[in-house]
């Protein structure tokens, strides 16, 4: 697989199997989930529309969306998650269709497939991230919105999503994260841009450690959300 990290691949492997847990390695995905899917659906409202929820994972976000209406394809380069959302599906009586699939060669037979798509929490896990921008405007239809939600690179996000994060608050898995991957948003914008994306909105991602809380603000620092429209 060309824009696949071996070991990206075999730690979320590792992990599939407690997806799930709303209290184990992926509980910020969980808590955070809430307000990914109502800010897609306030830009992009959800209902009746054909959504591709790219890196999905075990389906967090693609069940969400799909509760709220969306057609939904999910795809991932890792077969245990997709074993791992595929199997949740039986339990919450929804309707996604998942794919093992890269979003480069998917692009090939789908362009132009959907009305939104997402990218959330996979650009900074890919070698080269660029190209799956580059793919997601492929695989939208003209008119239609792309959704990527990633990490800033900067000396605050270091600070806090890796040692906060990771080594003290242990928020998510140690490990979790590599710092050099991680995309600044004039970088991200760029990539959009030149693959026919206008740039529609910037949202940081804020974690509240006393009250153990997320919110969407301005500070766009460390987390942050990315609406785009292709044009």
């Amino acid at each position: 697989m060309k824009n696949a990290d071996p070991d990206e691949l075999a730690k979320f492997a590792a992990l599939a199997p407690i997806w799930w847990d709303r209290h184990g390695a992926f509980k910020a995905l969980h808590d955070i989930n809430g307000l990914r899917v109502d800010y897609i659906n306030r830009r992009a409202p959800l209902a009746g529309r054909r959504v591709l929820d790219i890196g999905c994972g075990g389906g967090i976000l693609s069940e969400a969306m799909a509760s709220q209406g969306a057609e939904v394809t999910g795809i991932d380069a890792g077969e245990e998650p997709l074993a791992v959302a595929r199997l949740h599906l039986q339990e919450s009586g929804l309707r996604v269709d998942y794919r093992r699939a890269m979003a480069e060669p998917f692009a090939d037979g789908a362009a132009e497939s959907f009305d939104v798509v997402t990218c959330m929490e996979l650009l900074e896990h890919v070698p080269d991230p660029q190209s799956v921008v580059t793919a997601s405007a492929r695989l939208v239809r003209p008119g239609g919105d792309v959704f990527f939600a990633t990490l800033n690179r900067n000396l605050k996000s270091f600070l806090f999503a890796i040692i906060g994060a990771e080594m003290v608050l242990r928020l998510v898995q140690r490990g979790t994260h590599s710092y050099r991957r991680f995309v600044k948003p004039s970088e991200l914008t760029a990539w959009s841009e030149r693959s026919g994306l206008s740039f529609r909105d910037l949202t940081g991602l804020h974690y509240n450690p006393f009250t153990r809380r997320y919110s969407l603000g301005g500070n766009t620092h460390v987390n942050y959300l990315m609406h785009f429209r292709r044009t």
